[in-house]
């Protein structure tokens, strides 16, 4: 376990790694005013920094094509909860794209990593 001032040193130096931002939008059920029931977006998170990180490897197959697999990664505060089913819009570098989260985050003192995939709509 690292002394609290070496954790706000390296939560630091990471911060200063963020170039991108982030927005986090639930689907929240909803009672309309004729009392039935639906969905709404709420965006419960906005303009978060962070940082994606990308990985390309060989996709596992038969050997004989040159199919690849992209993982994409999502670095940001450890107090930020990003609940699963949400729908994250990040923006680095001047590209935005949306992204679900797709597995439990790796909490750290100093960060969290959270494994992204595609949004493809809600579920």
């Amino acid at each position: 376990m690292l002394p609290k001032t070496a954790v706000v040193s390296v939560r630091k130096t990471l911060e200063r790694g963020y170039i991108g931002t982030f927005t986090v939008t639930e689907r929240k059920k909803v009672v309309r005013e004729d009392h039935s029931t639906g969905f709404a977006e709420a965006q419960t998170v906005t303009g978060q920094p962070c940082r994606l990180s990308f990985t390309t490897s060989p996709a596992a197959g038969d050997g004989d094509t040159a199919a690849l697999t992209q993982s994409v990664k999502l670095f940001c505060a450890p107090e930020v909860n990003i609940p699963e089913g949400s729908r994250l819009t990040v923006t680095q570098n001047g590209v935005t794209g949306d992204y679900a989260r797709s597995g439990m985050a790796a909490l750290y003192d100093t960060h969290a990593e959270y494994v992204l995939e595609a949004f493809r709509g809600w579920a």
